[in-house]
């Protein structure tokens, strides 16, 4: 259905569901848990058998990119993948990993030209991995702020096999899978956030006309109506912004710099939404059956994922330097 049908669909589930309701946001397949455009390149045989699972959500995927010395410069990956007669030997590791402990397959990118690789011209490659093929390990959990248990892991590969109907898409030209799925979570996170931050708007308007202090509802207050106007234009920038990135993605264009823009001011606008929010609650704001918490907790960590601020800035920065004065 497209990237704008995409967006519109997670806006609503979060606005609806926000923090209170996790349990809505498995009604759509997330771009690296399930069923994405990447699974489009699975070769024949390996589709016919992982697919249907994944599409009936019986079984779940991770998005393995990430590594220890390559966060946000995903070309320094060092994860390898060595010819071994007509497939590969996969070896290396791989951090921050979202459902590495529950997944029954990942996607692993892996360096299997070093010398492309190094010259930055591919020589990375994707390859669909069954989480119990032997040398396949999760090697530790990784507790997050806010989290009880843990969704995030690392992964360990020793020697896995890998053979040739495993290849997702061209060889060596992984990376720009990598970065579909990379750019799939920017407009997921905008989505997110715009509909996150919809949903503590509304709630904070609602507070703002019941509570009263000083025998007048706080509404009339303008440190509380401004801060709540000021947040509104906000998300409401943010809204278009990713709605424009959404439709440039689905009329074939790259859209880089749209994309970073959008999801870097739907984010930081609906983490600074959410906060106000929790300010203008006084006390009851940090209270964990008003969901507020969990809610900043999640946006805060997405300033981070799938392209920090400060790289998306760095994106932008570049389309500009580059000629790209479309605005």
């Amino acid at each position: 259905m497209g990237y704008l049908a995409y967006f519109a669909a997670w806006e609503r589930v979060f606005h609806i569901c926000s923090a209170r309701y996790w349990l809505g946001h498995g009604v759509i397949a997330h771009w690296s848990r399930g069923p994405s455009p990447l699974l489009a390149r699975l070769r024949p045989p390996f589709r016919d058998a992982v697919l249907p699972d994944l599409m009936s959500g019986k079984k779940s995927l991770c998005f393995a990119l990430s590594e220890p010395g390559a966060g946000s410069d995903a070309t320094m990956i060092k994860t390898q993948a060595t010819v071994d007669g007509d497939g590969w030997r996969l070896t290396g590791s791989k951090i921050w990993i979202t459902n590495a402990p529950y997944a029954d397959h990942a996607i692993v990118f892996a360096v299997t030209s070093p010398e492309l690789a190094q010259a930055r011209r591919g020589g990375i490659s994707a390859f669909i991995v069954s989480t119990d093929a032997p040398g396949f390990e999760v090697e530790s959990l990784i507790k997050m702020w806010g989290a009880s248990g843990s969704d995030e892991g690392q992964l360990r590969f020793d020697a896995v096999r890998i053979e040739p109907e495993q290849l997702l898409g061209e060889l060596h030209r992984g990376f720009e899978l990598a970065m579909l799925g990379v750019g799939l979570g920017r407009i997921y996170n905008a989505a997110r956030a715009v509909g996150t931050a919809r949903w503590a708007l509304e709630t904070g308007i609602d507070y703002a006309g019941t509570r009263e202090t000083f025998g007048a509802p706080i509404k009339s207050h303008q440190g509380v109506s401004f801060p709540l106007a000021e947040s509104a234009m906000q998300v409401h920038a943010a809204h278009l912004v990713a709605r424009n990135a959404a439709e440039l993605l689905d009329q074939g264009k790259r859209a880089q710099k749209e994309v970073a823009m959008a999801k870097t001011l739907a984010v930081e606008a609906g983490r600074l939404a959410v906060d106000r929010v929790m300010q203008i609650h006084g006390a009851m704001g940090f209270a964990n059956d008003m969901h507020l918490t969990s809610a900043y907790i999640s946006l805060r960590k997405v300033m981070v994922a799938d392209g920090s601020s400060e790289i998306l800035r760095r994106q932008i920065a570049n389309n500009l330097f580059a000629g790209d004065f479309d605005l």
